[in-house]
């Protein structure tokens, strides 16, 4: 999974539901802090799609407290064979850059993410956020909550400028205004996109189910 081009994802709490993602997805992205054992279900998947490990923290909209087992867990999913990306929030890799540094020694991708539940900084902001992501990791992500259009229009600026100087980013603009960047990011530059495996347990607002976001993709394309 080197993220040359757009990757779909399907998120889902539940690896033995993989099976329903392989028509339309590229990835499963593994929720581990929405699962009780997420170590034990990663050491018997066997499933056909690669894995990104998310260990998500209350902050940035996951289950997961922050402690130290949170990293841990992320440190054991990397060692994984089927997990080829791991997901750190950018806050958390400044401080511990060296979850980073150990999946890039297991040949494992890094996806140094931001969320912003509130709203949507300047396209400046923006900018220089994906771009201090990029020095991280693999794919720098960002996730932010669009109020107007104009949101929009920013998000995908700063993501065709960051695409354009030759970075790998993931972008996308939570809520109902901006739940089409879902669909359209991607033509801007934003290498993967998050669908719920399940619809009834998406993991950020304004998700499209995955058979609605694969068409989508596909006819954008």
């Amino acid at each position: 999974m080197n993220f040359d081009s757009c990757v779909l994802a399907a998120a889902t709490a539940d690896l033995r539901d993989e099976p329903a993602a392989r028509t339309h997805a590229d990835a499963v992205e593994f929720r581990m802090d929405f699962t009780d054992d997420p170590l034990d279900a990663l050491a018997a998947y066997d499933g056909d799609l690669p894995l990104i490990a998310t260990n998500r923290t209350v902050d940035e909209g996951g289950d997961a407290p922050e402690t130290p087992d949170r990293l841990a867990a992320l440190e054991r999913a990397a060692e994984c064979s089927t997990v080829e990306a791991i997901d750190i929030e950018l806050a958390t890799v400044e401080d511990e850059n060296w979850l980073a540094e150990h999946a890039r020694e297991h040949d494992t991708a890094c996806i140094v993410s931001t969320h912003d539940f509130e709203g949507t900084p300047s396209r400046t902001a923006m900018e220089k956020t994906l771009e201090h992501a990029s020095e991280h990791g693999t794919v720098a992500k960002l996730a932010v909550t669009a109020h107007t259009p104009a949101d929009v229009l920013d998000l995908l600026a700063a993501t065709h400028t960051l695409h354009r100087g030759g970075e790998r980013v993931a972008t996308m603009a939570m809520g109902a205004v901006g739940g089409h960047s879902r669909a359209i990011a991607p033509l801007y530059g934003s290498r993967i996109a998050y669908a719920p495996l399940d619809p009834e347990r998406a993991t950020a607002p304004g998700q499209y189910d995955l058979a609605t976001l694969a068409d989508l993709l596909d006819t954008l394309d």
